[in-house]
């Protein structure tokens, strides 16, 4: 599966567990887009959910935010 065919997706679902994945799923998430990290390019789609455990996240500069908004977000979702 290429990049193109994974952006027509509907909706992207990425997990990632453990602290092995931490500097992917940062590079992924707050890095720039950049072809040394494909995943990168999942910032410009528009429903692509990331699930991740506390040792994935720990490299994430923004994790309190990430954690605020999902808190905070409306009973519907």
């Amino acid at each position: 599966m290429g990049i193109g065919t994974i952006m027509d997706a509907r909706m992207i679902i990425m997990l990632a567990f453990g602290a092995n994945k931490a500097a992917a799923v940062a590079d992924t998430v707050e890095g720039p887009v950049a072809s040394i990290m494909p995943a990168s390019i999942l910032q410009y789609h528009s429903s692509a959910k990331v699930f991740i455990d506390d040792a994935a996240a720990s490299m994430l500069k923004l994790s309190d935010y990430y954690r605020w908004v999902y808190n905070g977000k409306p009973d519907w979702q």
